[in-house]
């Protein structure tokens, strides 16, 4: 066993390593690929797909809503236009975009192993992944879906004329990557931790992606059993949930919410992860209360689990469960409030730096926490009752999803993407997209808050022209923010070939990923790395010891 101290910033990367972003590997070697660095990049590329696709759905709303009377489809259309979105970005998106991603290009580096604890599921569960993708999208460009993303029942079950078995189907299929990918973590952050890595030395980024698996785990087959079920009663007309067969269609929402409000956590609590990661590395601070925010994480999971009752405020069910279910919603506010507190004191008298990565972080905190203010909104029974169904559940939606997992994703992307390419991007340019962002997201769903409390509806392609002023802000904020994301797709690509040389720790961070050449050799760590200090111990000198 030998020691070394190792200064991060004079290690040059391996001149005769391995870079396996290049493409003349060929394309056979990517299909067929064990290596969880390279899956996490074809996870990558093919959720950008889809959140084009679904952006593109979105920005022909936002048209159609600039006149009163729709300025681009009929209704029947506009119906579609918004179930596709819906369902793109949750379910081929939103779910899988930090885990997939950056959860299986990072986990095994972060805890000093050298791949998954399953490599042969890890792709299989890409193929699946693909495979749901391409089956609901195919069929929503080809006819289409008129239920919204939520398949609400009857209506989804018997009575709706468009595809909902084939776009259910493709969501069916897609849940069972998200089960194996959570069970590949689970197993992989037990069992196969460099040794010193102990529970209380994990990077915060695996504490949320623990938490996020097993909510994978425990609450994605409630989805695949509820879709089984609508197909069932759309072939078979068995009554289920139609009540002119027997069924009841609330069963449907109590089912589908178990599962799609712990998803809410699904997509945020990887990006808190992110966002803890970056607040430390760009204040050169240890977290403030580290182990308050790993168990933050459990916690959320945990609470997620019982509070799906506040979605069916006005359904008609029971008074007092109704008031359980909005305290319980009150309740699991309290652990994401935690992590506001300790990354805003981790922030305090530190050393900040202000590169585009931080600043994505610093957009979270504000966005998230104003999407989480308004969560208590409707969390109260009363004020659910005018706010159920208005345009302020899609701007509390987007704050939380967009302005959270999404300035999320964005932040860790650059942060880790000369760790992932080996290149350096224009950081100027990433400086302006982060504002940009940031500015057209708050133009844009701002409004929508305002036209949630006037009693705008959500879902009509037609309103009252008292609200046009409101929805051309919208409209308006919604150009400004699809420039603000085309604007990295750019020079991200330009960056992997043209971009200057990272290094093995471009930002001075800490963490076992930062100790290995960028991008890193195949097997991650030539020798097992022995974990010999706390997580983020900016106060001290980068020590990395190998067997």
């Amino acid at each position: 066993m030998s020691t070394a101290t190792v200064d991060i910033h004079e290690v040059p990367a391996e001149s005769g390593e391995v870079n396996y972003l290049n493409a003349t590997y060929g394309i056979r070697s990517w299909l067929l690929t064990l290596d969880h660095k390279r899956i996490g990049l074809l996870y990558l590329v093919s959720i950008t797909i889809m959140f084009v696709i679904g952006g593109i759905a979105a920005m022909l709303m936002r048209i159609n809503l600039i006149e009163p009377q729709g300025a681009l489809v009929e209704p029947e259309t506009y119906n579609k236009l918004f179930s596709t979105h819906g369902i793109i970005m949750v379910f081929f998106f939103l779910v899988p975009s930090i885990p997939a991603t950056l959860g299986n290009f990072l986990i095994p580096l972060m805890i000093g192993a050298r791949d998954v604890a399953f490599p042969k599921l890890n792709l299989m569960s890409w193929y699946i992944f693909v495979t749901g993708a391409s089956l609901a999208l195919y069929s929503l460009m080809t006819g289409g879906v008129d239920t919204g993303w939520t398949f609400y029942t009857p209506y989804s079950s018997t009575y709706s004329h468009s595809a909902v078995i084939a776009v259910a189907l493709g969501v069916f299929i897609a849940g069972f990557s998200s089960i194996l990918t959570g069970l590949n973590f689970i197993v992989t952050i037990h069992k196969m931790r460099a040794p010193g890595m102990t529970w209380f030395r994990l990077p915060l980024f695996i504490w949320a992606m623990y938490a996020t698996s097993l909510i994978f785990v425990l609450a994605t087959p409630v989805i695949a059993i509820t879709i089984f079920l609508l197909g069932l009663e759309r072939l078979l007309h068995v009554g289920i949930f139609d009540p002119a067969l027997g069924g009841d269609p609330l069963l449907f929402q109590h089912m589908f919410w178990f599962y799609s409000h712990p998803a809410v956590y699904i997509m945020i609590l990887p990006g808190m992860g992110v966002v803890s990661e970056l607040i430390t590395a760009f204040s050169r601070k240890k977290i403030f209360g580290y182990s308050f925010v790993a168990f933050s994480s459990l916690s959320i999971a945990v609470i997620s689990f019982v509070v799906w009752g506040h979605h069916m405020f006005v359904t008609g069910q029971s008074v007092y469960a109704g008031l359980v279910f909005s305290v319980l919603s009150f309740l699991v506010a309290i652990p994401s409030a935690v992590k506001v507190f300790n990354w805003t004191a981790t922030l305090y008298k530190g050393s900040i730096s202000y590169e585009a990565p931080m600043l994505y972080a610093l957009g979270f905190i504000g966005l998230f926490t104003m999407g989480g203010l308004t969560g208590l909104f409707l969390a109260s029974l009363a004020v659910d009752v005018h706010l159920n169904g208005t345009y302020f559940i899609v701007a509390h939606f987007h704050y939380v999803m967009v302005g959270g997992a999404v300035m999320a994703f964005m932040g860790g992307l650059h942060f880790w993407w000369p760790k992932m390419t080996g290149r350096l991007y224009p950081d100027v340019w990433a400086r302006l997209a982060a504002a940009i962002i940031f500015i057209g997201f708050n133009l844009t769903f701002f409004p929508q808050f305002v036209l949630g409390y006037l009693g705008m509806p959500r879902r009509y392609a037609i309103y009252p022209a008292e609200f046009q002023v409101l929805n051309v802000m919208s409209s308006a904020g919604a150009s400004i923010l699809g420039i603000g994301y085309l604007i990295p797709l750019i020079y991200l690509t330009w960056s992997m070939r043209y971009g200057k040389p990272a290094g093995p720790n471009p930002w001075g961070a800490k963490g076992l990923e930062w100790t290995i050449p960028s991008p890193p050799p195949t097997e991650n760590f030539e020798e097992i790395p022995i974990v010999t200090e706390e997580a983020y111990n900016y106060a001290g000198t980068n020590t990395v010891s190998h067997v």
